[in-house]
This record gives C-alpha cells, structure tokens and sequence, in this order.
C-alpha cells in the first residue's frame, strides 16, 4: 500500500466501502442505505424544492447571473433525524465570559464555568502581503505543513487526475478519466452529509480535462471587466456540464438548479433522496458574489482561500490536494460541519446544526421564524443602523509631534458582538404613543426591538468637535426622526463620555415601537465555536483557516438582511435583518467609546473612522490600542511613519478628500496588511 497522498496506478475500487471518520459525530450521518428519510425532519425530496433551495442564495444583483451563481441548498441538506446524544450541552453562557465588550475564548456555557481565557492572537499586519504564502514547494506557508485529521473522511473525497483520496489523505482509486467512473465512485464512497451535502472535490485542470470539463473563455488581459470574464466562463461551464453529465442522469441522478462551480447531485430510491455535491476546485473563480471577489478582483473563494491574501492552494496538484484535505478535516473537527460553497452558507450550516442540537436536547433558544423588518411609518432610508464613514481635517494639535499614521479596528468586532447580544425573535407587538414609551422602561432596560425617536441636533448637545455625531442618522442642525435599534436606544442614553448624548428616555420622544416576546442569546453557542476555532487557527499560525472564518461570520451576518438569500422553507429562519442591524449598532458604539477613552487617556482624537477602524495621527512611541487580545479589543491594523511629503500633505490638506487621498497614499503599501477590519455587511 503506498503511502498518503502517493496515487496508485489503475482506477480500481477497494472491496469495502468507505466508513466515517470514528471521531465524528452522530448528528449528519444517514441511514445504512445513505438516504434521507422523508418526515417532518429531513430535508425535502421535491425537485423544485431543491431548485428552491439552491436558487435561493445569490444576491439581487447576481440572480440573473447565466450560471446561476449559487445554487446551493447546502445547510438544509443533513437533517436527518439522530438519536439524543448522552452528552447535552447548557446553552446559557455564563456572563463571567464577557466583561463590557472583550469576549474570551472560552466562554462556557453554563454556569459552573471555570475561568475564562482571552483570544492569543497577535494583530495580523502580514495577510495579504505575507511573503511565506507565495506556494513555494521549497518554503511553504507554515499551515501547509500542518497535520491532515480524519474528521472529513466519509464525508468528502479528492479527485486528482493522478487519483482520488480521502481528505486524510488515504489514496482510493486511480484517475477518474469519465463521468461513468465518477458516478461509479460516488455511489460506492456512500459518503455521509455533514452540515452540508457529502462532497466529492475535483482539484487541478487535469482532473477536469479527464471529465470532459473544459472551458477557454479567454485571457482577463483580454477584458476590462472581470465580471464579464466570469460571466463568459460561467456560462461555457455550464453548457459543457449539461453536455457531459447525461451518464449521471441516466444513472439516476438529478441536478439541482443549473450546474456551475458546483454541480449539486441528488438521487431519490422511493421516499428517500440522498444529495452529493460535487466541487469543480478550478472554476471556483467563476462564482460571482461579495463571499469571494469584490470591485473586480478575486478575492476569498471558501475554504480555498484567496489569492490576493497568498492563502489559495498550492499550484501543483497534489500539494494542493492535501492541503485541501487537511482544510476539510479541520473545518470537520473544529465546526463540526462541512464548508459550504460560500462562506455565508458554512456560517448558517453551523447555526443549523446548533438548532437541531437544541431541539433534540430541548435545552437553549430554538428561532425557526424568520424575522423580517416590520412596516415601518418613516422608515429610514438605507440600513437601519449604517456603518459609520467620517474623516475631518486635522488641526495644529493633531499634527504637533506626528511623525506616525496609525489605523486601529477592533478585532473579530462582528463575532463578539454576536455572542454578546441578546436578540429578539417572535411575533412583534405594535406599540403606540405613552405604550411605547412605557414599554422601553424596564428592570433590564428596554426589551429587544425597533423604536420611533427623535435625534436631537447635534450642535444643540456638549459633543466632542473631533468625532463624528453619535448616531448617522442625526443631523448637526436640526433634529430627526428615526427609527433605531434597542442597541441605539441604550447608546443613546450613555453619557458622553462612554461615546453617548447622555439623554434620559424622555428626550428621545418615543412615539412608536416594535417590541419581540422573546429575547436572548441565540448566537452565543455560534459565536462561541467559532472563537475557540479561531483561537486554534491563530495559535497554529494557520492564518488560511482564520481567514475563512472571518469570512463566515461576516458573510452570514451580512446576509441575514436579504430574504432572497433564504427563501427555502429549511432556510427562512436564517434572514435575520435586525439582528445584523443590532451587531452593526453595536461595534459602531463600542468604537465611539474606546474613541472618548483614547482622547481622555492620550489626548489624541481620530482623523478618519470607517465601520470598525479609526484613523489616528500619532507621534513616535505613542500607543492607543488595547492590551487585551480578546475579541472585541482594538488592535493595531496599519502603522506607517509618515515621509516628509505625506505629513506635509496632512498639514496643507484643506478638506476631507484631500485628508482621505493623504490616509490612502500612507497606507498604499499596507492595503490588505490586516484582516481584523469588518467592512461593509
């Protein structure tokens, strides 16, 4: 037998079938026959509901996309019914866990928790420009060298045009030179689902041309727009998919929505419809959405990685077949879940892991409604709660003793907000006039929920000159009505200078209110999976997998806004708009108050701030960020020394683009030097 990740010569199946890692869990593994069941709890067998499901996840912009850009019903794929588990997990996390906003790694959750361990991760200045992470087979990036577990085995395979493995890296089989092999192979793997259908990963182009599976669309030296460029490829890729997959059809296999990147497979034998998806490695490029490119540059593409960070997979195939495997183990091992084809599904194929857990044990908040945004009188245009964006020209006490520029944001600022809040679910109750009013007094403060108020104008209040005003909606010269989040209405009510207007309830005016039922911490145990596996991958130097993380939880809470992201039945309860309004509040408050720290502490007050980062002219040696590594904490993002000519350019700017245009030609060396900053949901 040769060793790992050696090919053996002839495509040749072993006699016994491929069993499932003994180290995963119970939750996603099938029946003996490798079907789903068809009651209340598995997924549903109707062909349109999987063209439903698979159709429901690519944004307005991209629906019209040719190759149907996402076409996945992923998370939903796995629920099939397993026994209780003995062990069954309290879903309370124990408020010892977050102190203000710095959330620890290892929160628990319940309430014999021990103590409580902050995030080790250093500020990561050297993503995108990493020099190690160029695939040099000589020099590779340290997370190539890392083990490959077995917790994927059983639930995906490798295809290489030198042979397929498991994602340990046990070699199976030789090439797989036809579609009639890869069916052959499919039905004999009898691979399980794992938060997400069982997958089958075709790496490298000579995997692909042994399939038929063939596309020039041309050079992106030939194009000015690589959106056209995709476009063009995703459409050669699905005519040669519908071309060359009638093997599969007429062995009874069934395409769920149009075929592309991913080409999702489902076979029914009587009441039963087992699903595979197959993942085309070389044409991820093609998908078209914010998961994985954005402003014409590819970008993260999954569990991949990116080419721009120097994350991607090796060039070779083989390298980048094991590397892949290891990636896959340890997405297995550390969510407990296969990655989706986009981030944003890994991030929900976790929540609904999490909420089958939940109901089995009947322990911890179960949310299987969706949450949309109720009619609004006034309703603000835009976002709910924006993300902040301001720059100001800096004055004489800004540039006395310069000499640095230096960007702070807080790190994984999204996940611990996540964690932290509670979030409101439910049917909401319409209040008007002194009930709404009445209804945000409470012994706990005000309930979750939407609030009618009216803002104030700015220079009507004692507010620092030097920050942006406390609320995007308000306005500096006359005052506003608004709706606003829970999350604002407490902000709000802060005293200056914890970053608030210090206003009492009655200042506000309450006119009307939405009010949720419930409430609680419906992403504790979420947020909390995904720090401890950040925490591994940052303690690892496994920046790949840190990577992809991110790119989870922000791609799942960016998209709980759309509904035409989840418009499956098993997907409804994912859109979530207000709860990603609440997250947004909340890291754009917990910033104004660091910024009002920094200014009592350090004297020094911000020049530019962009969601969660903020810009600040420093002199040598100066330090503002946080001590704490814990989530949530500021951290330095971007530190240059400023040349003779940069500091000149701040010192003559005379309004905000021009101080913009100083902070860009500053950090043009350092445009992607680190990850921590959250971006636009």
């Amino acid at each position: 037998m040769s060793s790992p990740w050696e090919q053996i010569p002839l495509f040749a199946l072993p006699e016994t079938a491929l069993t499932t890692s003994p180290d995963s869990t119970t939750d996603d593994v099938l029946p003996d026959n490798n079907v789903l069941p068809d009651d209340d709890d598995a997924v549903a067998v109707h062909a349109d509901v999987f063209v439903e499901a698979d159709q429901a996840d690519s944004e307005p912009a991209a629906a019209a996309h040719p190759a149907s850009p996402e076409q996945s019903d992923a998370a939903e794929a796995d629920d099939a019914p397993t026994p209780p588990t003995p062990e069954t997990d309290s879903e309370e996390v124990d408020n010892a866990a977050v102190d203000g906003d710095e959330v620890h790694d290892d929160a628990a959750e319940s309430d014999t928790a021990g103590n409580d361990t902050a995030d080790n991760e250093e500020a990561d200045n050297d993503t995108a420009g990493n020099e190690e992470a160029g695939n040099d087979a000589e020099n590779p990036p340290v997370w190539e060298t890392l083990p490959a577990g077995e917790d994927a085995d059983g639930h995906a395979l490798i295809v290489t045009a030198d042979g397929t493995y498991t994602p340990s890296g046990r070699e199976l089989t030789g090439p797989v030179d036809s579609v009639e092999k890869l069916d052959k192979l499919i039905r004999w793997a009898s691979l399980t689902p794992l938060g997400a259908p069982a997958q089958i990963w075709v790496v490298g182009q000579g995997a692909c041309e042994l399939l038929g599976w063939i596309i020039d669309p041309g050079s992106e030296d030939d194009v000015d727009d690589m959106e056209a460029l995709r476009n063009r490829a995703a459409q050669e890729l699905t005519a040669v998919l519908h071309a060359t997959l009638t093997p599969l059809l007429n062995a009874g296999w069934e395409l769920r929505g149009e075929p592309g990147h991913v080409v999702h497979l489902s076979r029914s034998i009587g009441n039963f419809t087992s699903m595979v998806d197959v993942v085309i490695e070389p044409y991820v490029w093609t998908y078209w959405n914010k998961d994985f490119g954005w402003h014409n540059r590819v970008g993260d593409m999954g569990i991949l990685g990116s080419p721009t960070a120097g994350t991607y997979l090796p060039d070779d195939d083989l390298p980048a077949a094991r590397e892949l495997g290891r990636r896959l183990a340890w997405c297995a091992q550390h969510l407990g879940v296969l990655p989706g084809p986009t981030p944003a599904r890994t991030g929900a194929a976790l929540v609904d892991k999490i909420k089958r857990e939940r109901t089995r044990s009947g322990k911890g908040i179960v949310v299987t409604t969706p949450g949309s945004v109720p009619p609004l009188d006034g309703s603000p245009r835009g976002d709910l709660e924006p993300a902040v964006g301001w720059t100001r020209v800096p004055d004489a006490q800004d540039l006395d003793g310069a000499s640095r520029l230096v960007s702070i944001d807080q790190r994984a600022a999204y996940l611990a907000s996540a964690g932290m809040l509670e979030f409101g679910y439910g049917q909401p109750t319409h209040l008007t006039g002194n009930a709404a009013a009445a209804a945000a007094v409470g012994e706990k403060g005000a309930p979750f929920g939407l609030w009618r108020i009216t803002l104030p104008a700015g220079q009507a209040l004692s507010l620092p000159e030097k920050l942006p005003l406390p609320h995007p909606h308000m306005l500096a010269d006359q005052p506003v009505q608004t709706w606003v989040t829970t999350v604002s209405l407490d902000g709000l009510c802060s005293p200056v200078a914890d970053g608030g207007i210090g206003a009492d309830l009655d200042d506000l005016d309450i006119t009307e209110a939405w009010v949720y039922p419930q409430q609680g911490r419906a992403l504790d145990k979420w947020a909390k999976i995904l720090r401890e596996a950040r925490k591994s991958a940052v303690d690892t130097d496994d920046d790949a997998t840190k990577r992809f993380l991110g790119t989870c939880y922000k791609g799942y809470i960016g998209r709980m806004v759309n509904p035409d992201m989840w418009t499956a039945k098993q997907m409804q309860h994912h859109h979530q708009p207000l709860w990603r309004a609440s997250i947004i509040a909340h890291c754009r408050w917990r910033g104004r108050r660091v910024a009002m720290r920094i200014a009592r502490e350090h004297n020094r007050w911000p020049v530019r701030t962009v969601t969660d980062s903020w810009v600040y002219l420093l002199a040598g040696g100066e330090d503002i960020a946080d001590a704490s590594e814990a989530l949530g904490k500021m951290s330095v993002e971007k530190d240059v020394v400023l040349t003779d000519t940069l500091l000149s350019a701040f010192t003559s700017a005379q309004d905000v683009h021009e101080v913009n245009l100083a902070i860009k030609a500053a950090f043009a060396d350092n445009e992607g030097a680190a990850d921590e900053g959250e971006g636009v949901l």
